[in-house]
């Protein structure tokens, strides 16, 4: 005889997350890191096509970058306030107009706008996949976090990243580069559908009626400094090869204003006080981005690299990237399911220090079995150090603030990938030489020992469940 408790919860006597559910979210959450990495092998097919330089291209690249770094946390305080939900299924719809408009694109600024909407668009998936995975396990009555259903997301919204520069190559040489954004719309429209007919609707949100009330409760103010304070600080990190030190005062100008302003806000976007106070969750960021420094060095660095001194194809160097996807996908299963933190980031940051050796290692002459292993090292990093760190975001953060956390996350992410284009971009100034490659293993290396030092001596990280506080 079932109880009062299991017969007036349904999700209580059946698997609370089955496919219909989980489908959307994984393939919302895969469109964001695949779009960061496809358009690399379109840049010059996009120039030639529309009869522009080279490097105005490279805005493609900054845009998606900015929009996303910026939009992952605000859509995450969009869903907490609108519900999460209805944020995922604008984001799909933002992509969806973002794929037709740069399939139809006559000029660069219609490209550029293109990049723009898919950005905020798949910025929306991840935060809010989050917050509905976190509620449907509440609703189902759940102890201990859905660790496969974690790991099913992290491995759709990270490890697939490396897929996209192969997939962008065979599009771009087979149909043409417009495909590499057209491609979004078959999957968006799939997204959506499934999205309407088996995500639950969001249940009804107290949001306040008066629009003074609705901009309060986001915190208009407080997005606006973020993205603000984030634009001048990733603009200073773009510019690193020739640096622009107004920019960087500027957004530390700004971040010291945004701190002010949230401090006494009463519904903060940015709770300051929280990342002071919860010094673990802010540790994760700090450690996501260092490794995800590494991984994107190999991911983009090595690759011009291999192109440059060895001759490889866009498409040959992308195809080298495949064993970090797949190895990283594989080692997140067995992560997530057992719900494991500690183990994992320690040893993302040891295989980080292994791999960037190797990367020291590495010259013209070098076999491509060796260049293989270190992906397949940097598959091992990326599996563990997603997982590991995501579970820790998610026993860290506070419920009710999961969203902002969940973009925060992502935000750290895209800090350290732009840093790794800004040391790679100074380091192969002049040429991507063997002499390079070396000054970034060394680079890599200090990253990796900083790294460690963030995991190993973190006590928290052997917590497995929900704290009140955080040391």
């Amino acid at each position: 005889m079932s109880s009062p408790a299991t017969a007036s919860n349904p999700l209580a006597t059946r698997a609370p997350f089955s496919w219909r559910f989980t489908a959307p979210l994984f393939i919302g959450s895969a469109l964001n890191p695949i779009n960061s990495s496809m358009i690399a092998t379109a840049l010059v097919p996009i120039a030639t096509g529309l009869g522009v330089p080279i490097g105005q291209t490279a805005s493609l690249v900054t845009a998606l970058y900015l929009a996303s770094a910026i939009a992952q946390p605000t859509a995450g305080k969009l869903a907490a306030v609108f519900g999460a939900r209805r944020v995922f299924l604008v984001g799909i719809i933002l992509v969806l107009l973002g794929g037709v408009l740069g399939g139809v694109a006559q000029n660069l600024s219609m490209v550029l706008i293109a990049r723009v909407l898919i950005g905020l668009g798949t910025s929306c998936a991840y935060p809010s996949a989050m917050m509905l995975i976190q509620r449907r396990a509440a609703v189902a009555g759940m102890a201990k976090p859905p660790g496969s259903i974690l790991g099913g997301l992290q491995i759709a919204a990270l490890a697939t990243a490396a897929l996209g520069l192969p997939i962008g190559g065979v599009l771009v040489e087979t149909v043409g580069w417009r495909w590499v954004f057209l491609v979004n719309v078959p999957v968006a429209l799939i997204a959506l559908a499934a999205a309407v007919i088996w995500i639950p609707r969001d249940p009804a949100v107290p949001t306040p009626r008066s629009a003074r009330g609705i901009l309060s409760s986001i915190d208009l103010s407080g997005i606006v400094g973020f993205a603000l304070a984030m634009s001048a600080l990733l603009g200073f990190l773009f510019s690193l090869q020739d640096p622009n030190w107004i920019l960087l005062a500027a957004a530390v100008l700004l971040f010291v204003a945004l701190t002010f302003w949230e401090l006494r806000a009463a519904s903060p976007f940015l709770d300051v006080r929280l990342l002071v106070r919860n010094a673990a969750l802010t540790r994760t960021y700090l450690r996501f981005a260092l490794v995800a420094l590494c991984v994107y060095v190999v991911m983009y660095g090595i690759t011009q690299w291999m192109e440059a001194a060895r001759g490889m194809s866009a498409l040959s160097a992308g195809l080298l990237l495949l064993p970090m996807s797949v190895i990283s996908g594989i080692v997140v299963v067995p992560i997530s399911r057992r719900n494991l933190v500690r183990g994992p980031v320690i040893v993302a940051a040891v295989a980080s220090l292994l791999g960037s050796v190797g990367v020291l290692l590495l010259t013209s002459d070098t076999g491509i079995v060796w260049i293989v292993l270190i992906t397949v090292i940097f598959g091992v990093v990326l599996g563990t150090a997603s997982s590991g760190n995501q579970l820790a975001l998610y026993l860290q953060a506070p419920s009710e603030q999961l969203g902002v956390a969940s973009g925060l996350f992502r935000t750290f992410g895209y800090l350290g990938s732009i840093a790794s284009s800004a040391i790679t971009g100074i380091v192969f100034r002049t040429a991507a030489d063997d002499s390079g490659v070396r000054t970034i293993g060394l680079i890599m290396i200090g990253v990796s020992l900083v790294t460690i030092a963030f995991t190993v001596f973190d006590r928290t990280l052997r917590t497995t469940h929900r704290e009140t506080t955080q040391a």
